[in-house]
């Protein structure tokens, strides 16, 4: 698989790590980038904040976004990633554990491509990620390269 950058938006470092486990048992070395906040990845995705001077033409191949977020949750990461003519593209699958209609309803009013909730036992969400890495990196003809600045 090309290596392609993975922006994983996530608070819970359990998560994060098995997250990550998940991807590397099932060979996908792609670069992952983990923001713990939604304040955090925007920041990452548009350049500013504490990634200011971050070369903003390497956009993620896939976000990995859950939905109870400190700062931001996902529904308004997702909002604003809508709204900017750079990200409103990006492939955003929401990885999460609400199965609550409301949250599923909002995620995909707001265009997110997929909505998984994560498997409680470890097997089963090893092989969601090696399907979710399969389609979206291996599969999945990504967007076009957004322009660099917001149209006006």
């Amino acid at each position: 698989m090309e290596n392609r950058l993975i922006l994983l938006v996530e608070d819970n470092p359990d998560d994060v790590a098995l997250t990550l486990r998940a991807l590397k048992k099932n060979h996908i070395l792609n670069d992952v980038v983990v923001a713990r906040d939604g304040k955090e990845a925007l920041d990452f995705l548009f350049a500013q904040g504490e990634h200011t001077g971050r070369d903003a033409s390497i956009v993620p191949q896939l976000i990995l976004l859950d939905l109870k977020l400190p700062k931001l949750d996902g529904i308004e990461v997702l909002r604003q990633l809508r709204q900017d003519e750079r990200t409103k593209l990006l492939p955003v699958v929401i990885l999460t554990t609400s199965d609550e209609e409301k949250d599923v309803r909002s995620a995909y009013a707001l265009h997110t491509n997929s909505y998984i909730r994560k498997p409680v036992d470890f097997a089963q969400f090893t092989l969601s990620v090696q399907h979710l890495g399969l389609y979206w990196l291996s599969l999945n003809l990504p967007p076009p390269k957004p322009p660099l600045t917001p149209n006006t």
